[in-house]
C-alpha cells in the first residue's frame, strides 16, 4: 500500500474515536521520512506531524506545508531556539531542568508554549520522563511555570511485557491525564500508542497516537561512513 492508502486506512480505522468517545489525533511521526513523503501523507489527510531530532525539524521545516508540528523527541536546552515560536506541541518535557530553561526562554520570546508531561510509565531505565509518582506534582510545577501552558501527558509502553500489564500502564495513564483535566480545561491529550501498540492504547484511553513505520513502511537509515 502506499503512503497515502496507509493514512486513509488508518484514519478510518482511528474515525469512531477512543473508549471515551473522543476524537483520536493521528500524529504521523516523521522521523528520517523525506519532505516528500511527509507532504503525501499531509494531502492525504494527516493534520500532525512529529520529529524526533531538532536537525531534522530545523531542516524539513520550510519544505513541508499544512500540518501541526509537533517535537516528540528527547530534547536538550541548548536546542529551544530551533523550536520555540515554531511548535505546536512539544511532547517531551521530561525534567525540571528543561522546564526552567524553556519557561526563561519562552518568557524572553514572549511565546506561550503548548507542552506534554512526559511519563516514564514504566519505570524503565532506558527511557527519560518523570516517574509515575511525581508526575502531578511535575505538572502542577509546569502548570505554574510562566510562558508553559500544560495541554496532557506523554508516555510509552514497554516493548516487552503481558498484554495485561501493558493495559495497567494505559489505565494508569488515563487516572493521571483525567485527574489533571478535572481542574484544567487546557488538558486535551494524552499521548500514546505507536506502529505496534495504538490499538491498544486507544482501547483504554488515550487521544492521540505517534504512528511512522505503519504509514511509512520501515525507516531506511543512512549508512555510517567507515
Amino acid at each position: 500500500m502506499s503512503i497515502a492508502e496507509n493514512v486513509k486506512h488508518y484514519l478510518n480505522e482511528l474515525a469512531a474515536g477512543n473508549c471515551f468517545h473522543e476524537r483520536v489525533t493521528l500524529l504521523a511521526a516523521t522521523k528520517t521520512r523525506t519532505p516528500e513523503e511527509i507532504n503525501e501523507a499531509i494531502e492525504a489527510g494527516i493534520t500532525d506531524i512529529g520529529e524526533n531530532k531538532v536537525q531534522e525539524f530545523r531542516d524539513k521545516f520550510d519544505l513541508v506545508r499544512g500540518a501541526n508540528r509537533h517535537f516528540i523527541g528527547h530534547l536538550q536546552t541548548n536546542k529551544l531556539k530551533y523550536l520555540v515560536g515554531r511548535t505546536h506541541l512539544i511532547h517531551s518535557l521530561d525534567r525540571d531542568e528543561l522546564m526552567s530553561a524553556l519557561s526563561a526562554f519562552c518568557e524572553k520570546k514572549g511565546v506561550v508554549q503548548d507542552v506534554l508531561i512526559e511519563v516514564n510509565v514504566g519505570s524503565e531505565l532506558s527511557k527519560s520522563g518523570y516517574s509515575y509518582e511525581e508526575a502531578f506534582a511535575a505538572y502542577e510545577r509546569a502548570k505554574c511555570a510562566p510562558n508553559l501552558r500544560v495541554r496532557g501527558f506523554m508516555a510509552m509502553l514497554p516493548l516487552a511485557g503481558e498484554e495485561e500489564e501493558k493495559i495497567a500502564l494505559v489505565k494508569k495513564m488515563r487516572a493521571l491525564f483525567d485527574r489533571a483535566k478535572q481542574g484544567d480545561e487546557n488538558i486535551t491529550w494524552l499521548s500514546m500508542g505507536m506502529s505496534g501498540d495504538w490499538r491498544l492504547c486507544v482501547a483504554h484511553g488515550a487521544n492521540m497516537v505517534r504512528i511512522g513505520t505503519a504509514l511509512f513502511g520501515e525507516r531506511h537509515y543512512p549508512a555510517k561512513s567507515e
